[in-house]
């Protein structure tokens, strides 16, 4: 009798272990894991508030979502972050503008050089054209979560530059993978020299290029003003970019608990925009301790550069940058600035 009692005991324990591996099997199945990749390098702030992101998205599923954050562009630049999505390697990132147009060209149109005067202007016609964007981004089979940006760009430089001609003499790094953009410097008369992003302090190193376009901030935390001398002051554009999710992981997530993580990746961009646009003065004075030195361009040389943007700007419409959004964005730009009293 004893026996019978102990082999009850035993199937009765088998049968109950079978179940809590089925049910634990089935949760782990059901669990939605979104690998993030970013160019911002590890213990930045940047890196900071993604890793506080992916926690509230955590928390707001009930462990459902689970989060991993690659830093550092250790998974590629933009360009192959939006490949890597597509094939479905990761899931999300947090994009330039440069890998945004990479899904759609249409979000070019808030990166014209020199169309936005300041950050009012810049949030004004984005708050109008992001609905636009955001819905050419998702026929394409991705979602934009949210904005960010991180200050304005500048171009950085071992020789001065001011005028055109200035930056013709320079090797220009250029984003590698699109080489109309890349022909259209050259034919501008510019001397561009396409690279990875993730390629930019060697090639600075070596003498491979002597020119960047980027934002003091990220000129800061990677130190490339141990090889950059000059910083010109014109705001050329402002440094964009978004949180993307694929379009298939995002449908996988239950549609009731979207809205709650969307609603933690618009206040990380919030938190991004605003410690990026606050830190900008900072990092501008740390450039200089480093000895870095700015270089102003007067009216006369601002007149050259818009004369360039604007004649680029006529041979791009419709052929580079799509002409609908083109023509909204610069029409919101306009509205922008007669109800803020600016002179257009």
């Amino acid at each position: 009798m004893k026996r019978c009692n102990d082999s009850t005991g035993r199937r009765l324990l088998v049968a109950v272990l079978l179940v809590l591996a089925s049910a634990h099997l089935s949760w782990a199945a059901d669990e939605i894991v979104i690998k993030m990749a970013t160019l911002a390098p590890q213990g930045s702030e940047w890196h900071q508030v993604l890793q506080e992101m992916g926690a509230a998205w955590q928390k707001a599923s009930h462990g459902k979502v689970a989060f991993r954050l690659y830093p550092g562009g250790v998974a590629g630049d933009d360009t192959d972050v939006v490949r890597k999505m597509r094939l479905g390697t990761l899931n999300a990132g947090l994009l330039t503008i440069s890998g945004l147009s990479d899904i759609d060209r249409g979000a070019l149109v808030v990166d014209v050089p020199l169309a936005y005067a300041d950050y009012d202007e810049m949030d004004c016609v984005l708050e109008q054209m992001s609905p636009q964007i955001e819905k050419r981004i998702e026929a394409k089979g991705f979602v934009l979560l949210g904005w960010s940006d991180a200050g304005w760009v500048h171009f950085f430089t071992k020789s001065p530059v001011r005028t055109p001609d200035d930056m013709k003499k320079q090797k220009m790094f250029i984003w590698a993978g699109d080489d109309q953009y890349i022909e259209l410097w050259k034919k501008a008369g510019f001397n561009p020299v396409p690279l990875p992003s993730t390629e930019i302090s060697t090639a600075l190193q070596t003498g491979l290029v002597n020119a960047v376009t980027s934002n003091a901030q990220g000129v800061v935390l990677l130190q490339w003003y141990k090889q950059v001398n000059y910083m010109s002051d014109l705001k050329w554009a402002l440094f964009l970019g978004g949180i993307v999710v694929s379009k298939p992981t995002w449908e996988k997530i239950p549609a009731e608990m979207r809205p709650l993580l969307k609603d933690a990746a618009v206040k990380a961009c919030k938190r991004l925009r605003e410690f990026s646009r606050r830190s900008e003065p900072r990092d501008i004075e740390v450039l200089q301790k480093h000895g870095v030195q700015v270089v102003h361009v007067d009216g006369a040389a601002l007149a050259e550069w818009r004369k360039l943007i604007e004649g680029t700007l006529q041979q791009v419409r419709g052929s580079y940058v799509p002409a609908e959004p083109l023509d909204a964005a610069l029409k919101f730009r306009d509205q922008c600035r007669r109800r803020s009293g600016k002179v257009n």
